[in-house]
């Protein structure tokens, strides 16, 4: 593997984002409320946090805790949002919805898509509470900007979507595969060697960045453990 491993940190505020570039980060995805599981963040939040780091920043769009999008105003006011945000110079985001019968809020989906004008973007874990994963990548292989997905392999986290993880990575490149696999969600350290064997070469953290709680900010050091684990 030529390129190093992707280290992506959740960052809240600017505090957190100086001490995750400090500690190696190569990425941020920016949300509010994690008691709500991650929101989007204020333009002045992300404002912020754009100057006081120099990595890539993702900016979560959610509106409130779960995957549904909800009706279309409440799409509609999250789009303007994201035209916000992109003219505040957010140019990555993160976002993912599904309907009621666990397939891809395509309408959502591509709403947002269309707002975030050409933007690189993420799938979050989401697809982690998918009724059909494969058929989930395939309805959306072909929206633009896509290029990665947020997930455990299984809702109830990594130890369980192990065997998900690795047989998703063994088919990088095919139809539906072609996006990096980031994986987070009950991420630990123990899983890294294998998910590095099977050619995982993206990690997110949120808790494990903090070491005492999401009250605490980011931990240097604990994202510079992270580092030196995936650079193995």
């Amino acid at each position: 593997m030529s390129e190093r491993a992707v280290l992506e940190v959740i960052a809240l505020d600017a505090e957190d984002a100086i001490a995750a570039e400090a500690g190696g980060a190569d990425r941020l995805e920016l949300v509010t409320d994690m008691a709500a599981d991650g929101l989007t963040p204020s333009l002045e939040t992300f404002a912020a946090i754009r100057a006081a780091v120099g990595i890539d920043l993702r900016v979560m769009l959610r509106a409130e805790d779960g995957f549904d999008a909800g009706g279309p105003a409440e799409v509609d006011r999250l789009a303007e949002r994201a035209r916000a945000l992109r003219a505040a110079g957010a140019d990555q985001f993160v976002l993912g919805f599904l309907d009621a019968t666990g397939a891809p809020d395509l309408a959502a989906v591509e709403r947002l898509v269309d707002a975030l004008d050409g933007a690189r973007w993420t799938f979050h874990r989401a697809i982690d509470r998918a009724a059909d994963r494969d058929a989930l990548r395939k309805q959306l292989a072909d929206l633009p900007g896509l290029d990665t997905y947020l997930t455990a392999g299984a809702a109830t986290g990594v130890d369980d979507g192990m065997t998900v993880l690795t047989a998703e990575a063994a088919r990088r490149g095919e139809p539906g595969y072609e996006q990096q696999i980031l994986v987070g969600g009950g991420l630990a350290l123990h899983h890294v060697p294998e998910l590095r064997t099977h050619g995982v070469d993206a990690f997110h953290i949120g808790g494990a960045a903090r070491p005492d709680g999401w009250a605490a900010p980011v931990s240097p050091a604990a994202v510079r453990e992270w580092r030196d684990a995936i650079d193995g």
